[in-house]
């Protein structure tokens, strides 16, 4: 019977769900674990499995390639003298420093995946804090906050960003110029909360900064030759696309990794075994779950019937849709992980655009590389900024705040579901409204 395995992927999908929000399980474990079962329940072979996961490989070329890039240079300890440098451009002033994280942390979201960027700037909060006396629990809370919504700004700034343009088939230069401006927005809307989020720490003049440890660069000409790298990284980023022969960002990204991998190796720097060992594999197995879960919903059927539930909720009508889907999806998104959710969403509007008539079957191919009409994109873009400033608003909403939890506990403090809420939830639902306004006046009107 059709029914029962579409009855098994869905209970998969959920209990997957709430495995990871009730944090009884790794996500990844979750995620790997519902793939399996969907293989052994015959839901699906292992080569379909393995077929759903190749469908997806932008996202995790384009991840993969992130992440070899920053951590081929961390030898060079870039990343620990920035730290300091906030603190230091403080000048003894708590609004300085909070000004600071911000400045800091959202040029490098708005080029590495957030969860990323945490990783390798929140070890550095608690250890500063304590020289300077103050609570480091809070200056996390607003480095995923901001890393969150920095990843608006391009579109490799945020898995869930990527996921939607890879989707509608969207280039670096036309985020740049429709969605960029978003993201501003939603780092706007954290700055001008500063003052009554922490209020302790903004009028707080900061103990004496002589006592910071002042870390010095390693490896300048390393890094000379990486920051070069990088730069060509971002520069392909930008015009890749718009070469004769296109060069997608997961290409630029997987070339950039290649060759921060020869600067380190040939500089003897780092080796590539230890390299790869401090890779992020757990996140991408998390994708691969992620991607082979969702592909068990649209074998059975689930993603056809949740999207005809959708059209006849809102029919024809893409202004109320997207509005409507900016909090639905945003609301999802503080206690449903955002590239899960994303994952899920992604096929279900494609089946909605199909099942009402706005385009035709062929959006549903795994190498569809046309264009959506232009009234029917907003439709993605307010998933996405639900999807994204979604995540801000409890613990685990995105995976930068359970990384930012993590580094929280190796240093004796716990971030509680509670005190992340407190700070979370009043930015996540200004956020949604500012990208609610967005919408409406640069997309529907």
């Amino acid at each position: 019977m059709p029914a029962i395995p579409a009855i098994v992927s869905a209970s998969t999908f959920i209990a997957v769900l709430v495995a990871i929000m009730t944090e009884r399980l790794h996500l990844t474990i979750a995620a790997f674990l519902g793939a399996l079962i969907l293989v052994f329940a015959h839901i699906m072979t292992l080569t379909e499995a393995v077929g759903y996961i190749s469908k997806s490989y932008p996202t995790l070329a384009l991840f993969f390639g992130v992440m070899v890039l920053v951590r081929a240079f961390e030898p060079t300890k870039i990343f620990d003298y920035l730290g300091t440098q906030i603190v230091l451009l403080s000048k003894g002033q708590g609004k300085r420093l909070l000004l600071g994280i911000v400045a800091i942390t959202t040029p490098i979201c708005a080029v590495l995946p957030n969860a990323t960027t945490v990783m390798l700037l929140a070890p550095l909060i608690p250890p500063i804090a304590a020289e300077i006396g103050v609570d480091f629990v809070p200056l996390l809370i607003l480095m995923v906050l901001v890393a969150n919504s920095a990843g608006l700004l391009t579109l490799v700034g945020d898995p869930a960003t990527f996921l939607v343009g890879d989707a509608v088939n969207l280039s670096f230069p036309d985020y740049l110029t429709r969605l960029s401006l978003g993201g501003v927005l939603a780092v706007a809307v954290i700055l001008l909360a500063i003052p009554f989020l922490f209020p302790k720490i903004w009028h707080k003049k900061l103990d004496s900064l002589e006592t910071l440890p002042h870390p010095k660069i390693n490896h300048p000409r390393v890094l000379m030759l990486g920051g070069i790298i990088v730069a060509l990284v971002l520069t392909f980023f930008v015009i890749g696309e718009l070469l004769p022969t296109p060069i997608p960002p997961p290409a630029t990204a997987l070339l950039g990794a290649g060759l921060a991998l020869f600067l380190a190796h040939q500089s003897k720097i780092d080796t590539v075994n230890n390299i790869f060992q401090d890779i992020d594999w757990s996140t991408l197995l998390f994708f691969m779950g992620t991607f082979v879960l969702i592909g068990g919903l649209e074998k059975t059927g689930v993603i056809e019937g949740l999207s005809g539930l959708l059209g006849v909720m809102i029919g024809k009508n893409i202004f109320l849709g997207s509005l409507l889907l900016i909090v639905f999806v945003g609301i999802l998104s503080s206690v449903i992980p955002n590239i899960p959710l994303v994952v899920a969403m992604i096929p279900l509007l494609q089946q909605y655009l199909v099942n009402v008539g706005f385009v035709g079957s062929q959006i549903l191919s795994p190498g569809f590389e046309g264009q959506l009409p232009s009234e029917v994109l907003p439709l993605f873009y307010a998933m996405m900024f639900g999807a994204t400033l979604g995540g801000n608003g409890t613990l685990v909403g995105a995976s930068s705040n359970i990384v930012a939890a993590g580094i929280a506990e190796l240093h004796g403090r716990r971030i509680s579901y509670k005190k992340f809420l407190h700070y979370g939830l009043p930015v996540m639902g200004l956020q949604l409204l500012v990208a609610a306004l967005y919408i409406t006046v640069f997309f529907l009107l």
